[in-house]
Parts: structure tokens; C-alpha cells; sequence
């Protein structure tokens, strides 16, 4: 039974090279599909990442004045850098959020840790931001005790002397919400019927490559060879087509997911969103492309050869 597995799987590759246009055909049918389906399953997993961080957000982003050092009780003398100032300032911001109603905590984060995330976020490039480079703020992160009091919380503390702006996602949040619900309402079936399309592109394109060989296929059966030993090539070729289908797919969205990745999620971090990281999320979306085409490919051969067998 093995050795004559591994005499398909070689006749398959054999079929594949001698149908030379007739495969190219079909893994281009493939391909175009795949690359829609990756792309449309990418937009939606990443909405509906980001609608969840949203309902799950109940924090306001409070970024102090670049000359302020409100959480500081000393700091280095600008105009010389080996003496340090007692900070009269010293958590003046802090105590007015304390203060304030529907606060359930507070946590700093300095620009240096701002900037440590992005790094560990986007690379080494941003490691040339440190020191006096570095243009970040510090943040307090505000935690709310219910989400419907996140855009008043950040409207009073905006008003606060010291802090430079306050942000919780506000009209983009409104956007992604409606966005969301959208998708969660109709991507999904859309998906769905995307899926359909590509299993009725790539069954018609291997179809039409089986249609070629039909008179191959009716010799073996009249004799005498196994249907099960004719469809074995088949349903091996539908599997080569599908995965190599996949290849160019897989590597648009490795480049393409890593380039959107990297230029939003800057603007995300800083309002406590994220996109679904590039290095979890791409394998898996290859994966599950790659996995896709081969089992398309591989009954979309079975399927179409059925008739060819009823001799």
C-alpha cells in the first residue's frame, strides 16, 4: 500500500509536468481565488480583533505636556543636565484624575516605556528614538469602571492644566463599532459564499483539465484497473494544484499584512488596540490557505472525474 502511494504521488508530479499548460491554468484559477479569500479573511479576523479590544476598553489615554514631569519628584535641570530640580509640580495631574468620578485606577507609563513597546512591537528601528530623541509622551493610563463613562472621563480630564490631549478612540471608535457590526452581520455569511466561489471556480478549472484526459482515464477503466488506482493520481494532482495555487497568495500576505501591521499599530498602541501580531497570525492564515487549496484541489478532482469512472 505504501509503495503504491509513493507511485501516485510520483505519477501525480509526472501528470502535472505533461499537462503542462492545463496545470498552469488551474493553479492560476486557484491562486486569484485564494488571494481574495486571504485578504477578505484577513479584514475580518483583524475587525473583529479590534471591535472586542473596543467593548474591552475602558481606558483613557492621558498624555502629558512634554515639559511637565507629573510623575517625577526631581528631574534634570534643562539648561544643565547634572543637576537635578525638585518637582513643586509633582503628581498635580495625578491627584486631579484621582479626584475625578468613574475612575477605577490609574497606571504611568513613560515615554521610555512608550517607546520600549514600540520596539519590541516594530523592530530595532525605533531603538534610534532614545534619549532627547525619543517623541513620545508620558501617559497616565485611566482605567473606567464602566465603558459608557470612557468619552466623558476623557472630556473632563482633557481639561486638566498639564495634559496635552486625552484619547479612548472616539469618532475612529464609533467607525470600527459600526464596521464591526457590519461584519459580524454579513462577513461572515460573505466568507461563506466566497468559500462557495472557490470551490466551484477550482472544481470547473480541474474539471476542465480531467475533461482533457478522459480518454486516459476510460482506457484504464476498460482494462481493468481499479477505480480506486485511477482516482489516486487524480485526487494526488488536485492536491499539487491547490497547494502550489496557495504559494503566491501566502506570499502577499506575508509582506502585505507585516507593511499595514507595522504602519497602524503605532496609532493603535497608543489608544490600547493592537492588530492580530504578524508573526502568530500570518503562519496561521498560510496554513489555513495552503490547507484550503489542497483540499479544494484534491475532491474538486474527485468530484469531477466521478462521471468518467461510470463505464
Amino acid at each position: 500500500m505504501i509503495r503504491n502511494f509513493f507511485r501516485h504521488l510520483l505519477d501525480s508530479i509526472k501528470n502535472l509536468r505533461r499537462n503542462g499548460w492545463m496545470t498552469i491554468a488551474a493553479v492560476s484559477s486557484v491562486t486569484i481565488t485564494l488571494t481574495l479569500l486571504g485578504i477578505f479573511l484577513s479584514v475580518i479576523m483583524n475587525t473583529a480583533k479590534l471591535a472586542t479590544d473596543i467593548e474591552n476598553n475602558v481606558r483613557v489615554m492621558t498624555y502629558v505636556k512634554l515639559d511637565r514631569h507629573d510623575n517625577d519628584k526631581e528631574y534634570a535641570d534643562p539648561q544643565d543636565k547634572t543637576k537635578m530640580i525638585e518637582n513643586t509640580n509633582y503628581h498635580q495631574i495625578y491627584n486631579q484624575i484621582s479626584a475625578l468620578g468613574h475612575v477605577d485606577g490609574i497606571t504611568f507609563s513613560s515615554k521610555e516605556d512608550q517607546l520600549a513597546k514600540l520596539t519590541d512591537t516594530l523592530g530595532d528601528t525605533w531603538k534610534l528614538f532614545q534619549g532627547d530623541a525619543n517623541p513620545l509622551y508620558d501617559v497616565y493610563i485611566v482605567e473606567a469602571d464602566k465603558p459608557e463613562n470612557v468619552k466623558e472621563l476623557a472630556t473632563t480630564i482633557k481639561e486638566i492644566d498639564g495634559v496635552e490631549k486625552t484619547e479612548y478612540g472616539g469618532i475612529n471608535t464609533d467607525r470600527i463599532f459600526k464596521l464591526a457590526s457590519t461584519i459580524r452581520t454579513w462577513g461572515f455569511g460573505g466568507a461563506a459564499l466566497l468559500l462557495f466561489v472557490a470551490v466551484f471556480l477550482i472544481s470547473n478549472t480541474i474539471r476542465i483539465t480531467i475533461m482533457s484526459r478522459s480518454r486516459e482515464i476510460q482506457i484504464m477503466s476498460l482494462v481493468g484497473a481499479k477505480k480506486s488506482y485511477i482516482r489516486w493520481p487524480f485526487f494526488l494532482e488536485g492536491a499539487w494544484v491547490g497547494m502550489l495555487g496557495a504559494i503566491l497568495p501566502s506570499v502577499l500576505i506575508h509582506y502585505l499584512y507585516r507593511i499595514v501591521y507595522k504602519s497602524f499599530t503605532p496609532s493603535l498602541i497608543s489608544q490600547g488596540l493592537s492588530m492580530l501580531k504578524a508573526d502568530a497570525f500570518i503562519p496561521q492564515i498560510i496554513i489555513l490557505m495552503v490547507a484550503t487549496g489542497a483540499v479544494i484541489g484534491s475532491l474538486g478532482s474527485v468530484i469531477s472525474m466521478r462521471k468518467f469512472l461510470k463505464i
